[in-house]
């Protein structure tokens, strides 16, 4: 079924008019209405101190326990608790970073991606102050993709812990990461994965992924600027809190929470499983689990998708100089619509430059994956130029965008 795009238009006012394409989706997503309206409610209705007796803070108290059980539903967790909400992914990595350095001893290794977002790179260099020795694992420059095999080769007996994007904020391929799970955890480590550029388009599922720990952002899924860590409930138990230190152990996620967390922006994250779980009801899903309706709409999405990359992919494949960076495939199984590329050796700013007045929104640059652009050689260019597209961008963006693009790639590329 075709995904009906009159509803989603309906579901976010930024689109109401269309009098601009933004395709910088992967830097930060459009916010839904119903996500806008909770953090709004519970602002104006329910905004007071958690832990007392009087109905108000129970109500608050409830719908902050609410929003757990709505982010666990969302990612397939075991349980609400084990949902650690925080202000980001960067922060949420760092706060785990500092909880396992306790776990750590001089010559533990952590494995790390070479195409990782700094967040999924830079809280375990950290450790290095440690004794920690930080191994990073290859891209393959021939398939521009992580090997499975390369992994298993970098594992040993030492290796505590393997970090690893689902998606590449910059190749857009979406890796096995149950297969890479699998390897990691034959060698008796933990699997860290960074969810940020996943969320968007494919649902979660931390127990299919047999991922140990999976964290991403809600504002690069439709909501606030949030995040959120997942982490199985007996680890988190046994690792250090970092909270006051008359907050019990067996306070989860509290204890991961210093401040506690943001209610509001919490609460509001609900909206994002309203909307897709109302999504595939009025795409006719019936009998099904809510978990089932959130699976079927983002077989929607997934659809809706393709037809974005196919539309952009098969231009760019056409034009002489360009090169798409990562797998150039339109394939839903494969890659996601965020898509970037180079033109020949000229500098990336000034082909979004000359795209900027047109009111389309691209971007050029590292993505704070600079150790991937840095690998690529890139950097002398200023990196890439990357088109991120959600499912809400319709073809006709996508034309225009090409018909923008059309007189710099030409003149560039020839």
């Amino acid at each position: 079924m075709t995904l009906d795009l009159n509803f989603v238009e309906n579901q976010f006012p930024a689109l109401e008019h269309r009098d601009y394409v933004y395709f910088d989706n992967a830097g930060g997503s459009l916010v839904l209405d119903r996500v806008a309206r909770r953090i709004s409610d519970y602002l104006l209705t329910s905004s007071v101190q958690h832990g007392a007796t009087y109905a108000k803070s129970r109500i608050a108290m409830e719908r902050l326990f609410e929003a757990q059980k709505s982010v666990a539903q969302l990612v397939n967790a075991r349980r609400p608790e084990e949902v650690i909400m925080g202000a980001s992914t960067s922060v949420l990595l760092r706060t785990l970073s500092s909880m396992l350095s306790a776990r750590l001893r001089p010559g533990d290794e952590i494995i790390v991606s070479e195409v990782e977002h700094e967040a999924n790179a830079g809280a375990w260099l950290q450790l290095e102050k440690l004794g920690v020795n930080i191994k990073f694992w290859p891209l393959d420059r021939d398939t521009m993709e992580l090997s499975t095999q390369t992994l298993a080769n970098l594992l040993n007996e030492r290796t505590k812990l393997v970090c690893v994007t689902h998606v590449s904020n910059i190749l857009g391929t979406i890796n096995p990461v149950r297969e890479f799970a699998d390897v990691v955890h034959a060698h008796g480590a933990k699997i860290c994965v960074d969810g940020v550029a996943y969320a968007p388009h494919r649902l979660i599922d931390v127990q299919v992924f047999d991922a140990d720990y999976y964290v991403f952002s809600f504002y690069k899924a439709y909501g606030p600027h949030h995040a959120a860590l997942i982490g199985r409930y007996d680890d988190l138990l046994e690792l250090p809190g970092t909270n006051h230190f008359f907050v019990a152990e067996g306070e989860i996620p509290y204890k991961f929470q210093p401040g506690n967390v943001n209610y509001e922006l919490s609460y509001g994250c609900i909206g994002i499983s309203d909307y897709l779980i109302d999504m595939a009801k009025h795409h006719g899903a019936e009998g099904e689990s809510e978990r089932g309706h959130l699976a079927h709409a983002f077989d929607l999405i997934a659809e809706q998708e393709q037809k974005l990359s196919k539309r952009l992919l098969d231009y760019l494949n056409s034009v002489p100089g360009v090169t798409v960076i990562g797998d150039a495939r339109n394939d839903a199984s494969v890659r996601v619509p965020t898509i970037s590329f180079t033109v020949g050796g000229q500098d990336s700013r000034t082909i979004v430059e000359q795209i900027d007045p047109h009111d389309v929104g691209i971007r050029y640059g590292d993505f704070y994956a600079v150790r991937l652009i840095e690998a690529l050689d890139l950097a002398p260019q200023n990196g890439v130029v990357r088109v991120s597209m959600v499912h809400y961008n319709t073809l006709a963006e996508v034309d225009k965008l090409i018909e923008k693009l059309e007189p710099a790639l030409n003149r560039h590329g020839q």
